[in-house]
């Protein structure tokens, strides 16, 4: 069979060969490294991973595109697993307001945070967003991600404009080589006008919102900010079955801020994946663990908003949950594309090895969109999604923070970005 893409000459691969699902315990620390290796491709798919040369059965043709990568470190593409891509505006102006001791419950309550970026997201057309959501996907691609979660939930008393965020994330998910994910969440507020009647709100996801994104198909999750002051333990249960009764799969921002039972919700719901989870108790973590959760941490969010809190990813992963870590890109808690330096923050202030974040932005970032089949993985048959480094080890790129280690990225067996002239 002939290649159309041999990337040879790899110093280090990390194929993270294994299960299809994602992994805790000491196999998030298992990254399947293959010294002195060469992958092959055909069309979008990986058709060769092994050491030295191909076999006879895999073969080149003057069309065949050869990648040298002199000895650097290869990896599956990245995945960016919590994001809110699609939205207006941005929130400078609250940095004082933080720095002057503000909370962020604060400055919701004074009608800043989400509410402000509803309104500038409310006042932008459907090209604006996606000219400004565009942009932001180059820089994600430019740092190694490959495949992204976008999340609505930005004008939420305006079915119309939560429809037309889930339709620009569509349109990017077409035209842009990173393919992106969509997730409905309604449920992201209380909008001011629901202020004195929250379960009024919570009635208009449920029979409004929720069918009507389902009908256009505009969404594979739904997903709830279950916290205090936002959505209880109940209205969460309600809304997320709701959208499982219309084929949205759950997912929640559980126990954020503090405990109230997030984390337990996840479990006996069966989420995909639990995100944030920087208050979740033991008995909520020990749960997700026998339910086959995905706890997403964001911990770029943790060091923005200086709380001083943090995920306890050590206590998880030693007890068998998977951990998955994305960087949260938004306008206010959390705004950076660059997934490389969340990788660092995930090591240095959550304390997990190099091997255990990458595992976290592959396999189980892949299994925290249910796409653990198909990417996160180096393997025959997987989608052709791959990383060159401009490093030799895994190690460095972690270690050297706050730049950008991206080489070269494959995705669907195309180069999508270089560095250099390809």
């Amino acid at each position: 069979m002939d290649a159309d893409l041999i990337i040879k000459n790899i110093g280090t691969l990390a194929t993270l060969k294994g299960p299809q699902r994602a992994r805790g315990g000491s196999a998030q620390g298992e990254i399947g490294v293959i010294k002195d290796a060469i992958v092959a491709v055909k069309g979008d798919r990986i058709i060769y991973v092994g050491t030295g040369s191909l076999p006879e059965e895999v073969t080149a043709n003057d069309k065949t595109l050869i990648i040298d990568a002199n000895g650097k470190l290869v990896t599956p593409g990245l995945v960016d697993s919590h994001t809110h891509l699609v939205h207006g505006g941005s929130r400078e102006n609250e940095l004082s307001m933080k720095l002057k001791g503000a909370k962020y419950m604060e400055i919701l309550s004074a009608g800043g945070g989400i509410h402000s970026t509803m309104r500038a997201t409310r006042s932008m057309s459907a090209d604006e967003l996606y000219l400004q959501a565009r942009k932001s996907l180059d820089r994600m691609l430019s740092f190694g991600v490959t495949t992204v979660e976008g999340k609505s939930g930005y004008v939420i008393e305006d079915i119309e404009t939560e429809l037309k965020q889930l339709e620009v994330a569509k349109r990017l998910n077409s035209e842009h080589p990173v393919d992106v994910v969509s997730t409905f969440m309604g449920a992201h507020a209380i909008p001011l006008i629901f202020k004195d009647d929250p379960e009024g709100f919570v009635h208009k996801i449920i029979k409004e919102m929720i069918p009507t994104v389902a009908k256009e198909k505009l969404a594979k999750f739904c997903d709830v900010f279950c916290e205090h002051g936002v959505f209880t333990i109940d209205q969460s249960r309600r809304i997320l079955l709701e959208g499982r009764q219309w084929g949205l799969e759950p997912k929640i921002h559980a126990d954020e801020i503090e405990s109230i039972g997030g984390a337990e919700l996840a479990a006996e719901l069966g989420c995909v994946s639990a995100d944030h989870l920087v208050g979740a108790s033991d008995e909520g973590i020990l749960r997700m663990a026998e339910s086959g959760v995905v706890a997403n941490l964001l911990p770029g969010t943790s060091f923005n908003l200086q709380t001083g809190k943090h995920a306890r990813a050590r206590f998880m992963i030693e007890r068998g949950l998977p951990v998955a870590i994305s960087t949260d890109y938004n306008p206010g808690s959390c705004p950076t594309e660059n997934i490389q330096l969340v990788m660092s923050f995930a090591s240095l202030i959550l304390r997990m090895t190099p091997e255990e974040v990458l595992t976290a932005v592959t396999i189980n970032g892949a299994a925290a969109l249910g796409l653990e089949e198909e990417i996160g993985s180096i393997e025959v048959g997987k989608k052709a999604d791959l990383v060159i480094f401009d490093s030799t080890n895994l190690e460095y790129v972690i270690y050297h923070f706050g730049i950008n280690h991206t080489d070269i990225v494959i995705k669907d067996g195309q180069i999508a970005f270089c560095k250099k002239d390809c």
